[in-house]
């Protein structure tokens, strides 16, 4: 791999990854290891997060196009190896947001969704997460909003990690999301007969903006930081 050409995009748009029965298979234990080791990268590059979830999707059954993808992950590597997490500080407030998306049926498998999520403490970039969800969401403000959750899940887990420490959040802690439909369904009341199929995410989220812990600002689908993860 030192004479690879290096490449500027991680995975192909729209790409077909996937089990077919016709595939041609290559080495089991290179493709593992090779995964395996790109995992443990993306703890620091959340640049490479959706191209290593995608590829290890498929450790037990590897085809020629899934070593090709994994390896396209290491040319675009080589094209930029002193990428990386700055750490700066800010403002004298510590805030703590995030940005979370969703892509509706990107499997082409099983229909699953993927979504995916960024966190900020006083605008520094902690942690980040790019995963299939495990059921078939039915419309992409469900998808959306199980990744609303997952998203929720993750600011109270940082919330409680600051409280441990003696710092006490002034403000309620931002999750920005691109899609309006699921922001409303924890405000309206209304969409109740229609989103029986999420209700206890609902519930879940609901009590936390009620208890002004969280906010749902709505963020344009451009400046959404989290579509990385999920495209």
């Amino acid at each position: 791999m030192l004479d690879c050409t290096p490449i500027d995009t991680l995975i192909e748009q729209n790409h077909r990854l996937a089990e077919y029965p016709d595939q041609v298979p290559t080495d089991m234990p290179r493709y593992q290891r090779l995964v395996g080791r790109l995992i443990y990268l993306a703890r620091t590059r959340p640049d490479v997060a959706y191209a290593v979830s995608v590829v290890s999707q498929f450790m037990h059954n590897p085809s020629v196009d899934h070593m090709d993808t994994a390896v396209r992950i290491l040319r675009y590597l080589k094209s930029a190896p002193g990428r990386g997490i700055m750490f700066s500080r800010h403002n004298n407030i510590l805030e703590v947001c995030g940005f979370t998306d969703a892509d509706w049926v990107g499997n082409i498998t099983d229909w699953r969704s993927t979504s995916g999520y960024f966190t900020f403490v006083g605008g520094n970039l902690v942690t980040w997460k790019s995963k299939k969800q495990k059921v078939v969401a039915r419309s992409s403000a469900e998808a959306e909003y199980r990744g609303m959750a997952h998203g929720v899940c993750e600011l109270l887990w940082l919330r409680n990690v600051l409280r441990d420490l003696g710092i006490k959040l002034k403000c309620a802690m931002q999750l920005y999301c691109d899609n309006k439909a699921a922001i409303d369904i924890p405000q309206n009341p209304v969409q109740h007969d229609c989103t029986e199929h999420v209700e206890v995410n609902r519930h879940f989220i609901k009590e936390k903006l009620d208890a002004k812990i969280i906010s749902f600002p709505f963020v344009p689908t451009e400046e959404q930081l989290a579509d990385i993860l999920t495209k």
